[in-house]
């Protein structure tokens, strides 16, 4: 079982692990219904609608490595708002982040909390940010707006949990070469996969 809070877990064989590279995986996920989509919103928005046609699952949950300036390396962070950082239509006199014409809001509120993990709003755009300054998000990543907007409207549970890796900063990406390796081991011991066995 996957424990979210004490009232709300999924039995194991209905969840689906979704992580963007194997690395951020590693081996200890496997023998679990794993998704490795690849870098990027639409990979992500791709596979997970493949995935989700041919598994079917209960819960989908999005693990892998992000960027914050908010957040220490090495914290897990449970991220129940998404903002997709890399939409502006401004020109058009739509606000930054909002996506015309979609009845989405800015802010889309759309995951689990779970027990004893910080909360943050990850923003999601298709390029590695090493200059973050908004205060609208506080986690940085690649994929997981689209995947929790796919979740939502799919009315399937979603859970998304990063693993901070880098400072979204000029260090970024020698941080992000350094730490992603670790974060199979951390989200393993959150979820408590080595008690399901």
């Amino acid at each position: 079982m996957i424990k979210i809070t004490p009232e709300l877990s999924f039995p194991l064989k209905d969840v689906l692990f979704s992580f963007a590279l194997e690395s951020e995986a590693a081996d200890v996920f496997v023998g679990q219904n794993t998704l490795i989509t690849g870098i990027g919103k639409v990979n992500a928005a791709y596979e997970l609608t493949k995935a989700i046609q041919n598994k079917k699952p209960s819960l989908i949950v999005n693990l892998g490595s992000a960027g914050s300036n908010s957040f220490q390396k090495g914290d897990i962070i449970c991220c129940t708002k998404f903002v997709q950082r890399d939409m502006d239509v401004r020109g058009l006199g739509f606000a930054q982040y909002e996506t015309p014409l979609s009845n989405l809001p800015v802010i889309l509120d759309y995951g689990l909390a779970m027990d004893n993990l910080q909360i943050g709003i990850c923003g999601t755009g298709d390029s590695f940010e090493m200059g973050h300054a908004t205060k609208i998000y506080d986690v940085v990543d690649m994929e997981a707006y689209a995947l929790a907007m796919i979740a939502m409207k799919e009315n399937i549970p979603f859970l998304c949990l990063k693993y901070i890796s880098d400072g979204a900063d000029d260090n970024a990406a020698d941080d992000w070469v350094i730490q992603v390796h670790k974060a199979a081991a951390a989200f393993g011991n959150i979820l408590q996969l080595n008690n399901n066995i």
